[in-house]
């Protein structure tokens, strides 16, 4: 087994810190704008020769604006100042299970923005993989990693600031699970409780993997993040902002800052800094400009308990993954009084997703084959994860439709 910390340049061969870490933020003028302004102060001359991806959040269909996905323009300023420092650049992306990442390219603006500059963009699934070790681990021991990541000298995460139903948030840090290859990704949902652990087994992984994949670079694009029922499932939040930092975990604890909430409270941050794998301290972070934390906004934290998002509908959900989640939420946000057509207005309805049920009340609607196993008690929906209109058309045929 190998760590891409052995191929690529260290984050401190590209850009050294002298008093510690520096974080940029620009805002109030556009995604391309303020990208490039975020960029000014970063010395891209060590990419000079250098082959660099990013690698955006693209793992999902949706459009710019949406505060699912990293905004196009974003992307295109990354490529045209890498490119003007002398590199050779390439967006690529290993998007969730059962989503063709150029039709999410497409929807995003990124395709678009590729042809313009003749930029390649790649499947990171479209090959096989690396298995990495990872010998600090204390959820997961190994990753499977997208063999196309060896290709490169320098790497680039551009997520979007968004809120997460499990991790608090979706930044820099966690971004860099989509370098995972193919279905490996749904591993780190799956993964049992740890004795003497209190935090979440998803949290600690994501921990385990910045140990060896993290960003030689963070480009965080707030032009429109994400409040609520993310990473998907919530609210467009416009913040007309963009964070860039050498040190991922640093900026990530900028970008926290100005969602209005603190990297110490978000476990996977909290544990990789005390590992030491990146700065989270307020007082070690030399951020500029002045003042940048007027331009903060509080984005609205995920609810703890999804019945109050959805009454009368009671999400039973142990050990999902991201995918199911999000088609879960986003199916009830758009049909959740219609489900009552079919199921008892005088009682709870029950909606199971992940594989970590013992037991299920009888007449539970068993969403994605994680459930499989339970299929009896109620209405069973295949598919990993199903689409909603596969959700309705069971329902319905399990009311003789």
């Amino acid at each position: 087994m190998i760590t891409p910390r052995d191929r690529l340049p260290t984050l401190d061969a590209c850009w050294p810190t002298l008093a510690g870490p520096a974080v940029t933020v620009a805002h109030g003028a556009g995604p391309y704008e303020n990208t490039r302004r975020a960029l000014e102060p970063v010395d891209l001359s060590p990419a000079r020769g250098k082959r660099v991806l990013l690698k955006p959040n693209a793992g999902r269909v949706a459009a710019c604006g949406s505060g699912i996905v990293t905004h196009g323009q974003v992307v295109a300023a990354a490529v045209d100042a890498f490119r003007e420092a002398g590199a050779e650049v390439v967006v690529g992306e290993s998007p969730i299970v059962g989503v063709r990442v150029f039709e999410a390219f497409e929807a995003a603006g990124i395709a678009a923005m590729a042809e313009q500059r003749g930029c390649p963009l790649i499947d990171m699934d479209r090959r096989g993989c690396v298995e990495v070790d990872l010998s600090e681990g204390r959820a997961i021991r190994s990753i499977r990693v997208c063999e196309d990541l060896w290709g490169f000298d320098l790497v680039v995460s551009i997520p979007v600031m968004k809120m997460h139903m499990h991790t608090g948030v979706t930044l820099s840090v966690k971004n860099m699970k989509g370098c995972l290859w193919r279905r490996s990704k749904v591993e780190l949902h799956m993964l049992p409780r740890m004795d003497g652990i209190d935090a979440k087994p998803i949290d600690v992984a994501i921990a385990d993997m910045s140990s060896v994949l993290r960003p030689h670079l963070a480009i965080i694009d707030g032009t429109v993040g994400m409040e609520g029922l993310g990473p998907s499932a919530g609210s467009p939040k416009e913040l007309d902002a963009i964070v860039v930092g050498t040190d991922a975990f640093a900026a990530d604890a900028v970008a926290c800052r100005l969602m209005g909430t603190r990297a110490e409270q978000i476990a996977h941050l909290r544990i990789g800094a005390e590992r030491g794998y990146g700065v989270i301290d307020p007082d070690r972070i030399a951020v500029s400009p002045d003042g940048w934390q007027e331009w903060s906004q509080p984005f609205a934290a995920p609810p703890e308990n999804l019945t109050i998002a959805f009454p009368n509908v009671t999400v039973l959900d142990n050990n999902s993954c991201s995918a199911c989640q999000s088609t879960l939420l986003l199916f009830l946000k758009k049909n959740r009084d219609q489900l009552f057509d079919y199921f008892p207005k005088d009682r709870p309805l029950h909606v199971a997703i992940g594989k970590g049920h013992a037991e299920l009340p009888e007449g539970t609607l068993c969403v994605g084959n994680c459930t499989i196993n339970h299929r009896g008690c109620g209405i069973f929906v295949p598919g990993c994860p199903p689409v909603g209109s596969e959700i309705l058309r069971a329902i319905q045929e399990g009311h003789g439709e």
